[in-house]
């Protein structure tokens, strides 16, 4: 008898933070999975999709116990709804990724694991970090890099993050990709590498807009496209 399909586990993405980067996760898993499994396949998934207006309020006004539940009670409607596990699309918001963890009984697939496993499968130790202010600055992303996975994790100095926090905000969720911005962030790269970084992270999922490969004298890690890649990994194990 012919074998059947393989059959994937339904991916349960969290996303509309912003709705560029996901719509960037939702070709990136398709696209993958078709080279993987060939012919006419695609993925299952579930989104659930922000208004981030409403999120990007509650980040700069601190309100972070509050956009935790939302995303608690966006994790459950996937749950509920047949998801097998969740992936959060973007970095910032896995400040709260162990309070979502928590509150569901499905895993969540944490954005910083294949980061740092394909950044410490290349042999290197010591990264430039590029995010939000928030992603640079606190240490939910930075502590699990250097804790879990023993990376030396350098960001930019004060006025260099103003800069990459600004044009995620002003101009990447909003869909533009500057010539000026590609260039500052280029020189903010050659910051990092002068002061030892062997590789950058592209700790923002909507950074991959702006910045390519050619614009770094070391390798970049972009967290959108490795995220979305062990999620078909994932949803692809033992198929």
């Amino acid at each position: 008898m012919e074998k059947g399909p393989a059959v994937q586990k339904v991916i349960g993405l969290i996303g509309g933070m912003s709705w560029e980067s996901s719509a960037e996760y939702y070709r990136l898993i398709n696209e993958t999975v078709r080279a993987r499994l060939g012919g006419y396949r695609s993925a299952r998934c579930l989104m659930w999709s922000f208004d981030f207006g409403e999120i990007e309020a509650l980040q700069h006004a601190g309100r972070w116990d509050e956009a935790a539940a939302e995303l608690v009670a966006a994790a459950r409607r996937l749950e509920r709804g047949g998801a097998d596990f969740v992936v959060i699309c973007t970095n910032t918001m896995h400040r709260m990724a162990d309070e979502v963890q928590a509150a569901i009984g499905l895993p969540l697939l944490h954005i910083a694991d294949p980061t740092a496993a394909r950044i410490r499968a290349a042999g290197l130790h010591r990264v430039g970090l590029l995010g939000t202010a928030f992603t640079m600055e606190q240490d939910f992303y930075k502590g699990r890099l250097a804790e879990r996975h023993g990376l030396d994790v350098l960001v930019p100095d004060a006025d260099d993050r103003a800069e990459v926090h600004r044009v995620i905000y002003e101009e990447l969720v909003q869909g533009r990709a500057l010539p000026a911005s590609r260039e500052a962030y280029r020189a903010i790269i050659a910051r990092l590498v002068a002061r030892g970084a062997q590789a950058v992270i592209l700790g923002c999922t909507e950074i991959m807009l702006l910045v390519r490969p050619e614009d770094s004298p070391v390798p970049l890690f972009d967290t959108t496209a490795l995220h979305a890649e062990a999620a078909v990994e994932f949803a692809l194990a033992g198929s």
